[in-house]
């Protein structure tokens, strides 16, 4: 039975970031549900917005981002719509668009060699005895156990070691719907949608490479009404969908209290969305991934007494904005908030009504 380490389960940005940053210093071994390239394999369903948080933790490591990462258009206004007010206005924002899935390869593919990665690998079982902690995963039908020191649970919404940690914990959860349509908007755009008669979080819209992609988060129950509705009533808006290309789900996190974000525990940590590090007025999470990867990355590289304890107080910054975020959130979701603070066109930018000329679609 072999020992490492430090065992990651998922290679989402933050186990992939974390797995590069202990390679030297540790014995790592990585499962990831994803294969090694391609289109096969785990996919995220995700807008694709690189947040300016996420490109300071690239400039911070000294990593540019390679152009087969990159997706066309780059858009520096995010549409913010108010379907039950019939409010739209435009707020400046410095996000890069990104291919999502080939950004999460990428990321892996930074990975050196001295780690142990498993790709469409399958964690089966995880417990702790006498001061280690076991996993059983599979990879091509075959089981196989190892130990390690430390566990990382960097394994997102569905966290399998924040289960095993905290069996009792629960927090707000929506399911992630979105589809992928050809692009028939004169001019692409990036949005973000209230509507509550449709969900009590948010929708939004990318333009991406020749697509538009429409996504939202829905409570749980009638997800996929709710999400129809919510088209429709767009639609009377201008936003233009015709013939679905592609359609993704997964769940996704919404913290709305500090005791959503947990941290682990006897020698087993969180990163990432596991840890509830996700905003819940956004529903981005890449930059809360790369933040607390690099955080317990220089934890367990100087090997403290208590990692655990060290590790829940170098977060406290993390939690304190995300904190921020739920609060944000609230007014975001509260209609007669959100329709006081959009009235007031504060930061508002307007558009010019002219239509782009044939080049400038190009």
């Amino acid at each position: 039975m072999q020992h490492f380490d430090v065992a990651i389960i998922g290679l989402g940005p933050a186990g992939a970031a974390l797995a590069r940053q202990l390679a030297g210093h540790l014995s790592v071994i990585a499962l990831d549900k994803k294969q090694r390239s391609g289109d096969k394999g785990f996919k995220k369903p995700c807008g694709g917005l690189l947040a300016p948080d996420a490109q300071r933790s690239f400039i911070r490591a000294g990593i540019t981002l390679p152009v087969q990462v990159m997706a066309d258009p780059q858009i520096f206004s995010v549409r913010t719509v108010d379907v039950q007010s019939n409010i739209t206005r435009n707020y400046q924002r410095s996000y890069l668009n990104i291919d999502r899935h080939a950004f999460d390869l990428w990321m892996k593919s930074l990975i050196p060699a001295s780690v142990t990665v498993h790709h469409d690998a399958l964690c089966r079982k995880i417990w702790r005895e006498s001061g280690l902690w076991y996993l059983v995963f599979c990879v091509e039908g075959e089981e196989t156990t190892v130990t390690c020191r430390y566990l990382i649970g960097a394994d997102g919404a569905n966290s399998m070691v924040r289960r095993v940690l905290y069996p009792e914990h629960e927090i707000r959860k929506y399911v992630a719907l979105q589809q992928w349509f050809k692009e028939k908007h004169d001019r692409p755009f990036y949005a973000c949608v209230f509507d509550n008669a449709t969900t009590d979080c948010y929708a939004w819209s990318i333009s991406k490479d020749g697509y538009f992609i429409f996504g939202g988060a829905f409570a749980l129950k009638n997800s996929r009404e709710c999400f129809a509705a919510l088209k429709t009533r767009l639609e009377k808006m201008d936003f233009r969908f015709g013939d679905v290309v592609k359609s993704e789900k997964c769940t996704v996190l919404c913290p709305s209290r500090w005791g959503d974000f947990v941290c682990g525990k006897e020698d087993a940590f969180l990163v990432g969305e596991a840890a509830g590090f996700i905003s819940a007025s956004s529903l981005e999470g890449i930059s809360y991934a790369l933040d607390s990867a690099e955080i317990l990355s220089e934890i367990l590289r100087s090997a403290p007494k208590n990692a655990n304890a060290v590790y829940h107080r170098k977060t406290l910054g993390l939690r304190v904005k995300l904190w921020g975020k739920i609060i944000k959130n609230k007014c975001l979701t509260t209609p007669w908030l959100r329709k006081l603070i959009m009235q007031s066109g504060v930061a508002h930018i307007p558009q010019s009504q002219e239509k782009p000329t044939s080049e400038a679609r190009a």
